[in-house]
């Protein structure tokens, strides 16, 4: 069995610190040049809103998610995400519309 030595050690810390500073100055530079341009969105401004979440199984979540006033229930699994439903009305709209028309009975 092979014992590492002292000189092993510090050259493998060296190398790490000298790829984490390439990272490091990498990333400064992109800033710098304004490569990375991540405009930052206001809380007023935001358009997207997850409405509620139920996890069906281990792998499969439902998520009703609220875009411009309208919900979209879109299935989250391990293999992809398929829309199952589009342009719902909220159900706060419904609640009103229900409200404003008489119960026929």
């Amino acid at each position: 069995m092979e014992v590492i030595s002292i000189t092993q050690i510090l050259q493998l810390v060296l190398a790490l610190g000298f790829v984490v500073a390439l990272m490091a100055g990498l990333a400064y530079i992109i800033k710098r040049l304004g490569l990375a341009q991540v405009a930052p969105v206001h809380k007023s401004a935001k358009r997207l809103k997850i409405i509620e979440s139920q996890a069906l199984d281990a792998r499969r979540r439902l998520v009703l998610i609220r875009c411009d006033d309208k919900d979209h229930l879109v299935l989250l699994g391990a293999n992809g995400e398929t829309v199952v439903k589009t342009d719902i009305e909220p159900i706060n709209n419904v609640e009103d519309s229900r409200e404003k028309t008489p119960a026929s009975n």
